[in-house]
């Protein structure tokens, strides 16, 4: 297989067009690229005035067998490769040079695609992110359910969404900024959200759900007040997205967790979700 296999574009449009019968053939697997070109394809590639992304397809056969796509960040973000493959990759990205950051991916994928980039590059890897995937089974709402009731987010919320989406992001090490000015760029916009209220309709927990795409839905971020924990919040409005999600006809309900946190991981397993694949991210 030659580096010439892999094909790059900044169109998505024609990207999307060759190879989005690959990304819809795996969605579970394919959650992120899924939902984040959906949502580069409605806002424009580069709607805030920054540099496109660039997307790649790897032929063979007349097939596409994986894709990648590399923000205006440097961030490049993978379907699963093997070793060989990660390698011609690397060799097509060093040849272009092409600018990279950093890998997101399965763990196998990312690490192989990140050795290879040391090889070609010198840049040593260092891993910042790691996530456990996990796919909705049978749905199983916990017992007791918490005193409360769900209810959806909406334009009064606002205020109160953002300083929450600010404190998640906090708790999962991420750097950015969450404003009204902000907001519309952010990857917590365009999800939708639903709270978790006592019975005098305080929000204690929140969950957000990813519009739907290739049948699936990916629900994130769930966040839940570090004095509120342990009282069942999480798991009642995870279980309530997830019911929403399926009523809306999702084949597919997805979450991360984080996998060293056996209580979070223990939570989503009891109400139904099963594991499917660890993730892993590594900058340059």
């Amino acid at each position: 297989m030659r580096p010439d296999n892999w094909h790059l574009t900044e169109d998505i449009d024609d990207f999307l067009a060759r190879a989005g019968d690959f990304l819809c053939s795996r969605p579970v697997m394919h959650n992120t690229p899924l939902t984040t070109l959906e949502k580069l394809r409605t806002r424009g590639a580069n709607a805030d005035g920054a540099e496109a992304p660039v997307f790649g397809r790897l032929e063979s056969g007349g097939e596409v067998r994986a894709i990648f796509y590399r923000t205006p960040r440097g961030r490049l973000t993978l379907t699963t490769l093997s070793p060989e493959q990660a390698e011609t990759l690397a060799a097509h990205l060093t040849i272009s040079a092409t600018p990279i950051s950093g890998v997101t991916a399965d763990h196998d994928t990312a690490t192989a695609f990140a050795q290879a980039w040391q090889r070609h590059t010198g840049a040593a890897p260092v891993r910042d992110w790691r996530g456990l995937l996990h796919r909705l089974g049978t749905l199983t709402p916990p017992e007791p359910v918490p005193a409360g009731r769900s209810r959806l987010v909406d334009e009064r919320d606002h205020e109160h969404l953002m300083c929450w989406c600010r404190e998640f992001a906090a708790d999962v090490g991420e750097v950015v900024s969450i404003d009204a000015a902000s907001w519309a760029g952010t990857r917590f916009a365009e999800k939708r959200y639903t709270y978790w209220e006592t019975p005098d309709g305080t929000p204690v927990s929140m969950a957000g759900a990813n519009p739907m795409v290739a049948g699936q839905v990916r629900v994130d971020p769930v966040y839940t007040p570090a004095h509120l924990r342990d009282r069942g919040y999480a798991g009642a409005v995870t279980v309530e997205v997830s019911r929403a999600a399926l009523a809306a006809g999702a084949t597919d309900v997805v979450l991360f967790t984080d996998p060293a946190n056996p209580t979070s991981n223990a939570l989503y397993q009891r109400i139904g979700y099963v594991p499917v694949a660890d993730f892993t991210g590594y900058s340059f």
